[in-house]
């Protein structure tokens, strides 16, 4: 069936209670809980980047500006005063912008050291947690920062990685070989991840972790109580 340009997808991101859909056409579209206002996007145009957290949306714009909607306290939102952002992320209270010269900056909440980024350098992506953020940079290193619920010594010691992703209390990375590292909480199993083999990206929830392969087909590990992780069937 043929789709018009405008209707398709370009990404996708989720928060705790709601999902934002970034259009080729630069539009935006939610739907979920809106207690906050997270979900009114639609009069957003030239976006490039989305990012959901709790109860809060961010859309980088073709200029590294940055618009965000949802609840405003903690400072979360406080992004108006952003420029050269290429990439955004969310966590629960605070926001990270990743800079066109590979530099960090983040507001909201910094109570267990979260936005603590201004030293960091070099940065590919930017990723955020519950109350944690971690950063890959240009040599494939994790850097760390926040209440992360892991050992950073471990995490520090991964290399080649192409890919990071943080849920609420662990972390994943996807390597330059196809694999996955996890670490941090493995309630659920959402760290057992060393058989994955051929995966080019990943993604963590709070309770469980996906990974996509180069095939396009989805793998999943963790809790499994909603059927956040039937994906066997994707493609």
């Amino acid at each position: 069936m043929a789709v018009a340009a405008g209707n398709v997808h370009a990404a996708v991101n989720t928060g705790r209670s709601h999902t934002v859909g970034l259009r080729t056409d630069g539009t935006v579209l939610a739907t979920g809980w809106n207690r906050d206002g997270q979900c009114d996007v639609d009069v957003w145009t030239d976006v490039v980047h989305i990012a959901a957290g709790w109860r809060r949306t961010l859309g980088v714009l073709a200029d590294g500006t940055v618009r965000a909607a949802g609840r405003r306290d903690e400072g979360a939102c406080d992004v108006e005063g952003w420029s050269d952002i290429v990439a955004a992320a969310a966590g629960d209270w605070h926001s990270v912008g990743l800079r066109a010269d590979g530099t960090a900056v983040a507001v909201g909440n910094n109570r267990r050291g979260q936005c603590d980024v201004a030293t960091w350098r070099d940065l590919r992506a930017v990723a955020a947690g519950y109350l944690s953020t971690v950063a890959l940079d240009a040599d494939g290193r994790v850097l760390t920062a926040g209440d992360i619920h892991f050992d950073a010594r471990e995490v520090s010691g991964w290399r080649d990685v192409v890919a990071v992703s943080a849920g609420s209390h662990h972390v994943v990375a996807a390597t330059s070989d196809g694999g996955v590292l996890g670490a941090g909480s493995n309630s659920h199993g959402q760290c057992e991840l060393t058989s994955w083999r051929d995966v080019v990206s990943v993604a963590a929830g709070s309770e469980h972790t996906l990974g996509r392969r180069s095939d396009g087909s989805v793998l999943a590990a963790g809790n499994n109580d909603y059927g956040q992780c039937d994906t066997a069937r994707w493609s």
